[in-house]
């Protein structure tokens, strides 16, 4: 599968108990290959570059922190997959895709879903972000309990100069304090959550797309952006297939 060449997360820790109930594990033959984003009960955002998959031999889990336990786990069927249709490769931009699930999943307390902003402008420079994930961890291939890291987002114009021109104004950069959290393989199609600067309200700004090398040195990683473009086009696919 194509993808972000390192999308699990590095030097981050362990996501508190309950605290990111709308998290999804996307699995291909019973083994986590990307996250999402529960954010309605039979919908699922995430990466576009995660489609290459077969939708009879994939589901969706969700209500699960530790992707081995059964407790409070919801395993759903895929029904069918929304890529953008302008995505070609990730470093192009387009990499958001929808899941539609055969099933809704069961809101409880271990399951909810993710709110989509209203409108967003761009994250500005220095914001304050976190990203979550069981993809590979700096030890293992891919983390069993889901692991979160702590980003703060780098000016699209350094970012560019950085990817030359695989970066784009619908895109987010991100690193971690020296550079030493990011994310990585089989983190792709998490959400990205940036806290506003006057509220301190979390808001769901990204989708983890690609990057360079694991905890890279010097290249941030890259997420898709969830600008109004992108927000008017879930909208549309959701009430299409709802109608």
């Amino acid at each position: 599968m194509q993808g972000y060449d390192c999308v699990d997360i590095i030097g981050g820790h362990n996501v508190a108990n309950n605290s990111r109930l709308y998290m999804a594990s996307i699995q291909f033959k019973k083994e986590h290959i990307c996250g999402g984003a529960l954010i309605k009960p039979q919908w699922v955002l995430t990466a576009a570059h995660c489609k290459d998959i077969e939708v009879a031999e994939t589901e969706v889990v969700v209500g699960s922190h530790s992707l081995s336990t059964q407790k409070n786990k919801q395993t759903i069927k895929l029904k069918k997959m929304f890529p953008h249709p302008n995505f070609i490769l990730e470093t192009s931009g387009y990499d958001i895709m929808l899941l539609q699930l055969k099933n809704k999943a069961i809101l409880n307390k271990f399951v909810s879903t993710l709110k989509l902003p209203k409108s967003t402008k761009g994250v500005k420079p220095g914001t304050k972000c976190s990203v979550a994930g069981w993809g590979a961890t700096a030890t293992e291939s891919h983390s069993d309990t889901l692991q979160e890291a702590n980003l703060i987002v780098l000016k699209t114009e350094i970012c560019k100069k950085i990817y030359s021109l695989n970066v784009t104004n619908d895109m987010i950069c991100a690193f971690g304090k020296d550079y030493n959290q990011d994310a990585c393989k089989g983190d792709s199609g998490g959400p990205l959550i940036c806290k506003k600067k006057w509220s301190h309200q979390n808001v769901y700004s990204g989708i983890v797309s690609f990057g360079s090398h694991c905890n890279d040195n010097i290249k941030p990683g890259v997420y898709t952006h969830l600008s109004n473009n992108y927000l008017s086009w879930i909208n549309k696919v959701i009430q299409d297939e709802t109608h």
